[in-house]
């Protein structure tokens, strides 16, 4: 069984990016957990949008990005 996701751990996470010539839709990308939002997540109907769903996870990529993931895009390492 892999070890709980915690802020400092680090994980694989999927990434969706930008169509372009030189990567493809999803990456696969090591980072470290800065944050855990999961006290502030709110059901999709509790948002009042459709668009920029909650993500619990901040995630400092090694190439130096920060970004946010569901439970389902991020893997312990």
């Amino acid at each position: 069984k892999p070890a709980p996701i915690t802020v400092g751990s680090r994980v694989t996470v999927t990434v969706t990016a930008p169509p372009a010539p030189d990567h493809s839709e999803q990456q696969v990308e090591v980072g470290t957990v800065v944050d855990d939002y999961a006290d502030s997540l709110l059901a999709p109907g509790e948002l009042g949008r459709t668009w920029a769903p909650t993500r619990r996870w901040a995630i400092a990529l090694d190439d130096g990005r920060l970004v946010f993931a569901t439970d389902n895009d991020v893997t312990a390492t």
